[in-house]
C-alpha cells in the first residue's frame, strides 16, 4: 500500500497513491459518513485545471486526486520521487478499474452505492453488470444526467434523493470537467464520497470499447480513443498532449513553478446535473 500524499503536477495537487490505499481511504470515508470529493485525472483533466483558474481552484479542494493516466503517474515519479518514502508508483489508479475495486469492497463491507450521470439506458446496463459481477452489492439508487445546469431547487432535490436512498458512496459519470464540478459543488451537501469516474459507466455498461492492456500500460489509451472518436477528440489531444509535455519539462527544469494556491475561487455555482 502506497500513499505519499499530494504533489504538485503543473499546479494541480495529485495524490501519489496506489489502488489499495485509494480504496481504503474511500471506503473508510463511506463507512464514517464523511464528505469526500474524489477524482482520477488523466492528461486532459490536469490540463483543464491548468487552463481554467476557477477549475484549478476546484481541483485543489479535492480530498483525493488519483493519477488516472500513465503520463500523470510518470510525472509524479519524475518530479517528486525524492520526496517519496518508499519505491516509485508502479501503476496508475485508473478510474474504471478503481470503480470495480470499490464495488468489490463495497459488496464485501455492505456499503450501499448510488449511481449518477450518463443516460437511463447506460445506467441500467451498468447497474446490471455490476450486480452480476459483485454478489451482494447494493445499488440503492440511480439517476441519469439532465445534461444541463440545474437550479438550486433541483440540486437540493437531487441531494435529498441520494441521501434518502441510504447510499454511503456515489459514483459520478458526467465527463470531465462537469463531473469534477458536480463533486466539488455537492460535497457540502452529501456526507459521503463522491467519486468522479469518467468513462467507467460507458466502459462497464459495454457501450464503449476500452484500449487493449498493452496500450493502457504504455500511455497510448488517448490514441486508441482518438481512433474511435476522432471528430470529438482530435482538438483535445492535438493541443493538450504537447502542452502537457512542454509544461512538465519546464516544471522539471524549475522554469514553470505554478503554485496550487494560484487558482481563483469560482464566482458562482455551476450546478451540473
Amino acid at each position: 500500500m502506497l500513499d505519499y500524499g499530494q504533489h504538485n503536477v503543473l499546479g494541480i495537487g495529485v495524490n501519489a497513491i496506489d489502488y489499495e490505499a485509494a480504496v481504503g481511504r474511500i471506503i473508510t470515508a463511506a463507512k464514517n459518513h464523511s464528505p469526500m470529493a474524489v477524482t482520477a485525472l488523466a492528461v486532459h483533466g490536469v490540463m483543464t485545471g491548468v487552463l481554467d483558474r476557477e477549475h484549478h481552484y476546484r481541483l485543489n479542494q479535492f480530498d483525493l486526486v488519483c493519477p488516472d493516466g500513465q503520463p500523470v503517474r510518470w510525472a509524479l515519479n519524475r518530479l517528486h520521487k525524492k520526496s517519496f518514502d518508499g519505491p516509485p508508483l508502479q501503476d496508475r489508479v485508473y478510474g474504471p478499474e478503481l470503480t470495480l475495486r470499490l464495488c468489490k469492497e463495497a459488496a464485501k463491507q455492505d456499503v450501499p452505492i448510488f449511481l449518477f450521470g450518463a443516460t437511463e439506458e447506460m445506467l441500467t446496463q451498468f447497474a446490471e453488470r455490476l450486480g452480476e459481477q459483485f454478489e451482494g452489492l447494493r445499488i440503492v439508487g440511480k439517476r441519469a444526467s439532465a445534461f444541463r445546469q440545474i437550479n438550486e431547487q433541483e440540486r437540493d432535490e437531487l441531494a435529498a434523493e441520494i441521501r434518502e436512498s441510504g447510499a454511503q458512496m456515489c459514483f459520478v459519470g458526467l465527463g470531465c470537467p462537469r463531473q469534477e464540478i458536480f463533486a466539488y459543488e455537492m460535497r457540502e451537501h452529501l456526507s459521503m464520497p463522491l467519486i468522479a469516474v469518467g468513462a467507467a459507466f460507458a466502459f462497464h455498461a459495454g457501450m464503449l470499447e476500452q484500449a487493449p492492456p498493452w496500450m493502457q500500460k504504455n500511455g497510448l489509451e488517448w490514441f486508441f480513443r482518438l481512433t474511435r472518436e476522432p471528430g470529438r477528440l482530435w482538438r483535445r489531444y492535438l493541443y493538450l498532449n504537447p502542452a502537457y509535455v512542454s509544461l512538465l519539462t519546464l516544471q522539471k527544469l524549475g522554469i514553470y513553478q505554478r503554485k496550487r494556491e494560484s487558482g481563483q475561487t469560482p464566482d458562482k455555482e455551476l450546478r451540473f446535473g
